[in-house]
């Protein structure tokens, strides 16, 4: 296929006009996805989920999972090793066991009562934006919900994470190749990739799937196109006085260190009721956490943020790393994770916001009552519309957060990061992309799944009527305003 070469053009509202900007690879990448896609748009459902598959071991196999989460740390000086690998293969096998329980192609649901009949069809071309906290995760679980679509996809990556990205995507090349399907149905952004390219890439594209900085998340919606961004994690979650404090603490850990709190789903505030402060502070200590001394805090503080903004040098570091640069003492360096205590939230309390880090804010509430609104400032300061969670006995307590919180998640008894995005114990899908719905200018208010990667046909046939009488619809107003009905 030949491509015609094209001019180049300027970007409309760009802060410096006279810089041009060359669309030739975006209109090149765009061309080659347009092509693959037109060949596997009338797949059966069997090559679909081949091709998932497919995606799916590209990642999955040991030394792939390895060889790239190696190359995410030394790319982007963010997580570590051993967790990237397990996370690299958890989520992969959970959204693989996902995608192969659903249908994609013909039809995907009948309601014969309302008379529907609901096929699905590809979209297109998919344009994923994918930040550098998850180089190689995020990019393959996106093609996969892409690519059981039956779409092709478009990688643009973080710069930071560009290297592993490559890579990532090269292997998933070579195992489409494998079973005879275009490997251009998977393509990356090519380098260097800037907001001009990414924004090109946008409005190219069908569908734009966004999951990183709200201000890609912005763009994307602006675009033109179709989008789909998710927001922010501030995770906050409540200890109740009915909580196993052990088990909660031992939970709390294990998620607040998860690949050194690089997932937006990772704790970052813990509010404990008085009843039980001592001792639910005295399980965290015991499950591996430091307890920093006010003047500590303030360090901590001084260090974390460089003029307002987390420190980049410090984001996603080992608790050694973070003990040494926040000048603790020796004891704290063989600790796990950081306890500092707190007790306002918004911009004048950074230790409210998303933190990045293994540094776990700490507050004290005198009971349910004042946990949950403490819940809802620190959400309202940041990550609103994200989740939150709690460790009780109480299931009231659990179900007036739902009621009352503007969150799409609240997690109950879970080790937050393992439940949100989906797991073996929890019935939400596995996917790295959580929607937050309005409350963060969000599209979608759910886990992003491959039904957000299809167009529904919808056949549609006569049912016997349905109309109800005047009296069933309009009955309970006419009396409130002793209207009399006519006698027919």
């Amino acid at each position: 296929m030949s491509i015609a070469m094209p001019q180049p053009m300027t970007i409309s509202g760009r802060s410096d006009p006279g810089t041009i900007f060359d669309s030739g690879p975006v209109e090149a990448v765009m061309a080659r996805a347009r092509a693959a896609q037109k060949l596997f748009a009338h797949a059966d459902q069997a090559s679909a989920d081949a091709a998932v598959r497919a995606l799916a071991w590209s990642l999955y196999q040991p030394d792939h999972a390895k060889e790239l989460a190696e190359l995410a740390v030394k790319d982007t000086k963010l997580g570590n090793v051993p967790d990237k690998i397990r996370k690299k293969q958890r989520k992969t096998f959970g959204t693989l066991r996902d995608l192969l329980r659903g249908r994609s192609v013909g039809i995907i649901e009948e309601d014969h009562v309302k008379g529907i009949v609901k096929y699905a069809k590809p979209m297109g071309v998919i344009c994923a934006v994918t930040p550098s906290t998850n180089p190689g995760a995020t990019p393959v679980n996106k093609a996969m919900m892409a690519i059981k679509g039956r779409n092709a996809i478009v990688i643009a990556p973080s710069p930071l994470g560009y290297a592993t990205t490559a890579r990532t995507v090269e292997f998933m090349r070579q195992e489409l190749t494998k079973i005879g399907l275009p490997e251009d149905l998977v393509q990356i952004l090519p380098a260097p990739v800037t907001k001009d390219s990414t924004e090109a890439l946008m409005k190219a594209c069908d569908l734009v799937v966004v999951t990183g900085s709200q201000d890609n998340v912005r763009r994307a919606y602006s675009s033109g196109t179709p989008a789909i961004g998710v927001g922010a994690g501030n995770v906050p979650v409540i200890i109740d006085a009915s909580a196993d404090l052990d088990e909660a603490a031992c939970k709390i850990r294990d998620s607040k260190i998860f690949d050194n709190s690089t997932s937006c789903s990772s704790e970052n505030s813990v509010v404990i009721l008085d009843a039980v402060y001592d001792e639910a502070i005295a399980a965290l200590e015991r499950a591996g956490a430091y307890l920093c001394t006010p003047e500590e805090k303030q360090r901590v503080a001084a260090k974390l943020w460089v003029n307002g903004k987390l420190n980049r040098d410090l984001i996603a570091r080992d608790a050694d790393v973070l003990a040494k640069a926040f000048g603790l003492p020796a004891v704290a360096s063989g600790k796990s994770f950081f306890l500092v205590e707190e007790t306002g939230a918004g911009r004048a309390f950074p230790f409210s916001g998303e933190k990045l880090s293994l540094v776990l804010t700490v507050y004290r509430a005198s009971d349910f009552g004042a946990a949950k609104q403490k819940i809802h400032e620190i959400l309202d300061y940041q990550g609103k519309g994200h989740s939150c969670g709690i460790h009780t006995k109480d299931m009231d307590h659990a179900r007036e957060l739902a009621e009352d919180l503007e969150v799409v998640r609240v997690l109950v008894n879970f080790a937050h990061t393992f439940g949100n995005g989906g797991g073996f114990d929890s019935g939400l899908g596995f996917t790295l992309s959580m929607g937050c719905g309005s409350w963060q200018k969000n599209s979608i208010s759910e886990n992003l799944s491959y039904r957000h990667f299809l167009n529904i046909t919808h056949l549609v046939t006569p049912i016997p009527e349905d109309m109800p009488s005047e009296r069933e619809l309009f009955g309970p107003h006419w009396e409130k305003i002793g209207y009399q009905e006519p006698t027919k």
